[in-house]
């Protein structure tokens, strides 16, 4: 049967990556739905291409200017705007399935409707779980929703982890330990102390991944690791002293699971996030993703080495955020959003990321995330506070 996605983020490096492959099986998937917050020219050409029903944007003059190249090219695609189209497209009646890839806190909403609405959900925002964690994974029981990981850490972990005979959940029973690889970014040998000179551009360099410029810099300073720890124990129901994270160059290895009894599986493939996403949007299925077979002797060796948490204290802060659970995690993302933004518009140094995220978490108290409103309202508080902060410290200087 065929199934019908909305693609929430589909102008970035996921759902683009996720429209590459749909455009590969036009038996097995149609679109329903497209969004974008900006990106206008792009959202134009996959409407072209991909003929969605609804295209969503984020405000009204964005709807304008669409709609009007839209009748201009003789297509009738209904064209809505703002946070309440994304839920709607997000627990349409008329999808089967919904692919997450909105970056940072702003996609919470519309992939927490996803999952009260029981779809059948590719989860490439992190930032839900990590805001609201309990809260999005009870919801997604209750509605009967099914996620599947996107990130390709995620999305092998899933792969290594055994089925249950005759059910399509996933079991942990058994399982020792989940490794997470990371690339160790751009600047894994850099000299510690010249860190704090280093230029948005070259944060966004990543050696092995095409990503946009925020998972970029989080890349560098290893908070997306972090994040990707606290998505693994929700996910995968793990406790923080059973997550490991393994610096691993190559990015061949996208991550592995210990078991008690010795053994250690590992899913590996070219650094593309097309094999993962082709992986969840056709489970139990396997289809063609348009991603190249590993060639080993090729590439000739692997290697691995533990994270430095001195070069990367973000990947520290986070770990302590898990363990401190409740609304902390709102705390670290929101303050880590306003102190990259700042980054990326040369307001503060790459080193100084880290130091926002402590002194917010320092400074607020983490309470119970017992609502989408408790959380939001911590995500608030971290934001105002982590603004001030930023507004205090020495921007670099000017080369």
């Amino acid at each position: 049967m065929s199934q019908r996605l909305s693609i929430l983020g589909s102008t970035g490096s996921i759902g683009v990556s996720t429209l590459d492959v749909v455009g590969r099986h036009p038996d097995r998937f149609s679109v329903y739905a497209l969004s974008a917050h900006r990106n206008l020219d792009r959202l134009f050409e996959q409407c072209v291409a991909h003929r969605p029903q609804v295209a969503v944007v984020a405000d009204a003059e964005g709807a304008r200017t669409l709609s009007a190249r839209l009748a201009e090219a003789g297509l009738k695609i209904e064209v809505t705007y703002g946070p309440q189209a994304l839920i709607e497209i997000a627990e349409a009646g008329e999808i089967t399935m919904v692919v997450a890839a909105i970056v940072g806190a702003a996609g919470l909403q519309s992939t927490l409707a996803a999952a009260r609405a029981g779809k059948r959900i590719l989860l490439a925002n992190k930032e839900s779980l990590v805001l609201s964690g309990a809260l999005f994974m009870a919801t997604a029981e209750r509605a009967g929703a099914t996620l599947l990981p996107l990130d390709s850490e995620h999305n092998a972990i899933f792969q290594c982890l055994p089925q249950v005979a005759g059910e399509s959940r996933i079991s942990t029973r058994g399982v020792e330990k989940l490794v997470l690889t990371a690339s160790g970014g751009p600047f894994r040998e850099r000299e510690l102390a010249s860190l704090e000179n280093v230029t948005p551009d070259e944060a966004c360099a990543h050696p092995n991944w095409v990503m946009g410029r925020k998972i970029s810099v989080d890349s560098a300073s290893m908070m997306n690791k972090g994040l990707e720890v606290i998505e693994a124990h929700w996910l995968f129901n793990m406790p923080p002293e059973k997550i490991e994270v393994l610096i691993h160059p190559q990015s061949v290895i996208h991550s592995m699971v210990t078991y008690t009894d010795g053994s250690t599986l590992a899913q590996l493939g070219n650094p593309d996030m097309r094999t993962p996403i082709a992986h969840a949007l056709a489970f139990p299925d396997r289809v063609t993703s348009g991603v190249a077979g590993l060639n080993l002797a090729d590439i000739g060796k692997l290697t691995f080495e533990a994270p430095d948490l001195r070069r990367f204290p973000c990947l520290r802060l986070a770990f302590d955020t898990l363990h401190r659970g409740g609304t902390a995690g709102a705390l670290l993302n929101a303050s880590n959003e306003v102190a990259v933004a700042a980054f990326l518009e040369g307001r503060i140094r790459f080193t100084a990321i880290a130091q926002v995220v402590e002194r917010v978490l320092d400074a607020v108290a983490v309470g119970e995330a017992t609502s989408l409103e408790v959380v939001l309202e911590a995500d608030r508080r971290a934001r105002e506070l982590a603004t001030e902060i930023v507004a205090g410290l020495p921007a670099p200087a000017r080369s």
